[in-house]
């Protein structure tokens, strides 16, 4: 069932209001969607404590009022936020944590975390595995930091962080297993341009957002190598399809992918000139290296990161993935695009 924000949809009526919600909330991380996240609280909280990653940014926030780095144009009253670089003292001031760094370095921030924190809620905000353990970010709080899924929840799109700062009409789907965590996420991030639906499938959400990724590569190097609108919307169909098989296979729930949370989540992944995961791939069906790919551009690919591992994941379950297949084949093997594509349109239906 989902349950869907009431709050006003229309851009042209939103009206400034003051920050009334007094539930604590901190956001780990200082990239885009990190500072998309920012903004999308200080709507509604009071005090946002938000952990950044060196005292640079810190300062560079504190004297500008702005990120330095990403969604420059995106203005903070700094009266609605509290900027540390220590995640202990965002932890043990907060009850709501939004963990919004790229995966490659949770693992990073979450060793230095050494306060209690068995009663908070942890929201991932993270669409990638994390390396250290090879694994979703789900997993890896439950097993690492003894974190139940009845402590977790887990944002999906479609939302890009480019958007929210225009303040764009945008959508998130938060899953969590718990009523009552569901309901404060949707207090702390509803407003004139943010509508919440809820989910149950926190598994099945936070998977579609990592494969997602992994086809939005697919997506850009079919670009890159010039094929056009009739091909990427095969190809985005089948992956789509492909989608709900590796889903059913790792964690069978009731879910209907054909939903936002997974197949818009795709669609704007795989189409949007936002996406980062499409820019890589564009690169690379242009001609560039996978590691020049990687090097030219200033923000995380997360699909790069999670192709191994889902690769890996999908024979193990002996899933068919010829998209994955394929994807893998061009990051990981160093096999031609161009090849590799081609042969991929014959299994594509």
């Amino acid at each position: 069932m989902v349950k869907k924000s009431t709050k006003a949809d229309n851009p042209k009526s939103r009206t400034s209001k003051k920050a009334t919600c007094e539930i604590s909330v901190g956001v780990l991380g200082s990239g885009s969607f990190a500072t998309a996240i920012v903004k999308m609280l200080v709507e509604n909280c009071k005090l946002v404590h938000w952990c950044v990653r060196s005292e640079f940014v810190k300062g560079a926030i504190e004297l500008r009022g702005h990120n330095p780095t990403y969604l420059t144009s995106v203005s903070f009253n700094l009266k609605s936020l509290k900027i540390i670089t220590d995640i202990n003292e965002m932890v043990a001031a907060c009850d709501i944590i939004i963990l919004a760094t790229p995966s490659i370095y949770l693992s990073d921030a979450m060793d230095k975390l050494k306060v209690g924190h068995r009663d908070k809620i942890f929201v991932s905000a993270i669409k990638g595995i994390v390396p250290k353990v090879n694994d979703i970010v789900a997993h890896y709080l439950k097993k690492e930091f003894e974190i139940g899924f009845r402590n977790q929840a887990v944002i999906a799109g479609p939302c890009h962080a480019e958007e929210v700062g225009m303040e764009r009409l945008s959508y998130l789907t938060i899953a969590t297993v718990e009523d009552e965590v569901s309901e404060k996420l949707d207090q702390i991030f509803s407003s004139s341009f943010i509508k919440v639906n809820a989910s149950k499938d926190v598994l099945g959400n936070e998977y579609s957002a990592i494969l997602k990724n992994i086809y939005a590569i697919g997506a850009g190097i079919a670009s890159g190598l010039g094929y056009g609108d009739n091909f990427t919307a095969v190809f985005v169909s089948n992956a789509v399809r492909e989608m709900e098989t590796f889903l059913e296979a790792i964690y069978e729930a009731p879910r209907d992918v054909n939903e936002s949370a997974y197949l818009g989540d795709l669609l704007v992944t795989a189409y949007s000139l936002f996406s980062r995961n499409r820019s890589l791939g564009n690169l690379i069906g242009k001609g560039y290296t996978v590691k020049s790919a990687i090097q030219s551009m200033n923000m995380v690919a997360e699909g790069y990161y999670a192709a191994d591992s889902i690769y890996a994941t999908a024979k193990e379950k002996k899933v068919k993935t010829p998209i994955i297949d394929t994807i893998y084949s061009i990051l990981y093997e160093g096999k031609s695009a161009e090849t590799q594509f081609s042969r991929l349109t014959a299994k594509l239906s």
